[in-house]
């Protein structure tokens, strides 16, 4: 059994770090020996807006995470992320800045980067990604329940999600295992009475 087992099992690294894998994930991993980087899928090319594909190309050139990137550009990292696929608005300090990080020309990221983004244009609903699904089912789920604590709490009303901030931190537990904390913050919106 264990030599069954031994030969089925890589035995070293490839000399290079870099695998490219392909899946129909929302993006692609590049492996590298310590860490991996998100990469741009190909599913998606046709949905995203043309500063993704200059973004991720660089991104993955320069080896970066988005938490390497969001520290240098001292931004949340769920924001740059947002930022690469579109879905958040960049001030042109941040272009700047970005265009340093990732070693892309000044004036192209800027004419990429201008006008509106067009948020909630990539996703298919209800999502087919396990792990995006698994956050809509956490709402299918949960939804009511969260409603219902956040009236009694805060009155009629909705929580922002344009005055709105969120962060994802990893935790280990005692035993070593992962817990995945997503903190979702947003200015409490009451309804108007008319």
């Amino acid at each position: 059994m264990a030599s069954l087992l031994s030969r089925s099992l890589p035995r070293a690294l490839p000399r290079n770090p870099r695998i490219y894998t392909h899946s129909l994930r929302p993006f692609n991993t590049v492996r590298m020996a310590t860490t991996r980087i998100a990469t741009i899928d190909s599913t998606l090319r046709d949905r995203l807006p043309m500063q993704a594909h200059t973004l991720f190309e660089a991104k993955a050139a320069k080896n970066m995470t988005f938490e390497d990137i969001a520290k240098q550009l001292g931004r949340n990292e769920v924001a740059v992320a947002a930022i690469f696929y579109g879905q958040a608005q960049i001030i042109p300090e941040d272009v700047e800045k970005l265009s340093k990080i990732l070693g892309i020309d000044h004036g192209q990221l800027t004419k990429e980067l201008a006008g509106y983004p067009f948020r909630g244009q990539v996703m298919d609903m209800p999502p087919r990604e396990p792990l995006i699904y698994r956050l809509y089912e956490i709402v299918q789920n949960y939804g009511y329940a969260y409603k219902a604590v956040l009236n009694e709490k805060f009155g009629d009303g909705i929580m922002s999600a344009i005055s709105f901030s969120t962060k994802v931190e990893k935790e280990t537990d005692k035993d070593g295992n992962n817990w995945a904390v997503i903190t979702l913050r947003g200015k409490w919106l009451p309804f108007s009475r008319f």
